[in-house]
């Protein structure tokens, strides 16, 4: 009988395993909500919760399928007992949360939206912690040889729109030039309209394909200035003339980009992160590698 004892705690486990799974949807499903979606630097964090949440309920069912599989009668029933008991506070939190005062239609209806927006953002959320494994990770690694080559470490910068000002704003500190970020944006719009000839070219009306007018064109400029609005290479290119700095941006997978190499001083690192977030590219800053990070190599 044997036999018949372990296959009934694998089927136990395996049932638990699922609700446990989808319990846990619906808790991460509830943490998504009570984030801002305007603020990215909460939905990042939210991000490595929810993976760190999962990888441990992932390492627990690992070890209960291990325990099954290899125990004898007695510990297979100390894991049923184990698993009945986690079923019965279950039971009870689901009972609290039924206890719930009834709500008005109005209020159904707002809610069952809100679920609408949750599940969608949730399915993002997925896919980002899905990615964790995949290219961000790869693309990590790659990143982290190359700046290790050069004793150099990432300095990570939040995520907020605000990064590539932000990361040239902590090069610039870390060499004693202190420049705010609102100063950032705004000498690099002005930069951009007085020399426009070396910028407009380069925009295009997304959906016309035609090259900015001049409004077009201002308006572009005001959002450099007064917005979150994400800053790319034509931002840097202002940079570096209004810095007069040459600006180096290493990227995973090709050589590293350098920008204002007319100008005879140490360049400005960034990291250029393809795959860093689902909210999209992002740029980090450097700093000197760290013992403590050394160690973690070895």
């Amino acid at each position: 009988m044997e036999g018949d004892a372990v296959e009934t705690a694998e089927e136990l486990l395996s049932k638990r395993h699922r609700k446990e799974k989808k319990d846990l949807q619906a808790k991460i499903q509830s943490m998504k909500n009570a984030v801002p979606k305007n603020d990215k630097k909460r939905r990042k964090q939210l991000v490595e919760d929810v993976a760190k949440l999962e990888d441990e309920l992932q390492c627990r069912h690992q070890e209960e399928v291990g325990q099954v599989s290899c125990t004898d009668d007695t510990k297979v029933e100390e894991v049923i007992n184990r698993v009945e008991s986690a079923k019965i506070d279950d039971d009870e939190e689901q009972e609290d949360d039924a206890k719930q005062p009834r709500v008005t239609k109005a209020q159904k209806r707002r809610d069952k939206r809100a679920a609408q927006e949750r599940e969608r953002d949730m399915r993002i959320a997925e896919a980002e912690v899905d990615n964790l494994q995949g290219m961000r990770h790869q693309e990590g690694l790659k990143v982290t040889q190359k700046l290790t080559q050069r004793q150099l470490q990432i300095k990570e910068i939040s995520s907020d729109g605000h990064c590539m000002y932000r990361a040239v704003q902590d090069q610039l500190a870390q060499r004693a030039q202190i420049l705010s970020l609102k100063e950032l944006r705004s000498r690099t719009a002005e930069h951009m309209r007085q020399h426009a000839d070396d910028f407009l070219p380069f925009l295009t009306n997304t959906n016309t394909g035609d090259m900015y007018t001049t409004d077009e064109f201002e308006k572009y400029c005001s959002d450099v200035e007064h917005t979150a609005a994400w800053g790319g290479q034509l931002e840097l290119r202002a940079l570096t003339q209004v810095l007069q700095q040459p600006i180096e941006v290493i990227q995973a997978d090709s050589p590293a980009i350098k920008i204002g190499e007319e100008y005879n001083q140490a360049p400005i690192t960034l990291i250029y992160m393809r795959h860093a977030y689902g909210l999209g590219e992002h740029y980090n800053s450097v700093e000197g590698l760290k013992d403590g990070a050394n160690e973690d190599d070895s």
